[in-house]
């Protein structure tokens, strides 16, 4: 897979739409975390998300996409969600518990693959 790289001059920028529920989580995550973030709306009704714009951000034309301020571009929502807990550990949205930490990733992924 080749890297891709779309250096950033400010924080990261998130990609999303309101009623996307996986956009959703990650603005939860985002906020929970008091990071700041520059919010790009992709009006999937109107059909943005096929825009070559955003298509050459995420091919698959999916919701959400974070391209961090180093440039790289992340998809998928639980992705988004690990590098923000990664990246920003202070205030984790895991357990600390190793078993707690494998049910929540359990609930998130029953979430995230069946809804």
């Amino acid at each position: 897979m080749q890297s891709e790289a779309i250096k950033l001059e400010e924080g990261p920028k998130f990609y999303g739409y309101f009623r996307s529920s996986s956009s959703y989580r990650c603005r939860i995550a985002f906020n929970l975390k008091g990071l700041d973030y520059t919010f790009e709306p992709v009006h999937l009704k109107n059909g943005a998300q096929k825009e070559a714009e955003f298509a050459a951000l995420n091919p698959q034309q999916l919701l959400p996409v974070l391209v961090t301020p180093e440039g790289t571009v992340l998809r998928q929502s639980l992705a988004i969600l690990e590098w923000l807990d990664e990246r920003h550990p202070e205030v984790p949205l895991l357990p600390q518990d190793l078993d707690q930490r494998a049910k929540v990733r359990g609930f998130a992924q029953s979430i995230a693959c069946e809804i």
